[in-house]
């Protein structure tokens, strides 16, 4: 039987918490200005913007995904239902932001409760 060790397992968590904010923040910060280039498409009819950032967000959306399956699933355990309104909420405007909260309080109390 293998044995992890505490001090293991807070780094490995901290610093996965760590790549996972940094992807929340760029996400979040993506989709807004996705919404913006919506605007721009629908209102003015210019679907320049759209046809740029969307891919972008499309494939930081997938590597925020990897970055909060390797956080949430195998580093910190979460249930499964919190780990997938965590995945969502790189859809929503604004939920990255409020999520991205709420993991990190999440993750520090678990840190706190292995050291």
């Amino acid at each position: 039987m293998v044995t992890v060790s505490p001090v293991k397992v807070m780094i490995d968590v901290e610093s996965a918490l760590k790549f996972y904010r940094v992807m929340a923040y760029i996400v979040g910060v993506m989709l807004l200005v996705l919404c913006v280039a919506m605007v721009v498409k629908y209102g003015f009819g210019n679907d320049t913007l759209v046809a740029v950032v969307g891919p972008i967000h499309g494939f930081l959306y997938m590597i925020y995904l990897v970055a909060a399956i390797n956080l949430g699933l195998i580093k910190a355990r979460w249930p499964v239902g919190y780990l997938l309104l965590v995945l969502i909420s790189g859809t929503i405007p604004f939920l990255s932001f409020v999520m991205e909260r709420s993991v990190n309080e999440r993750a520090r109390k678990a840190i706190a409760t292995a050291s």
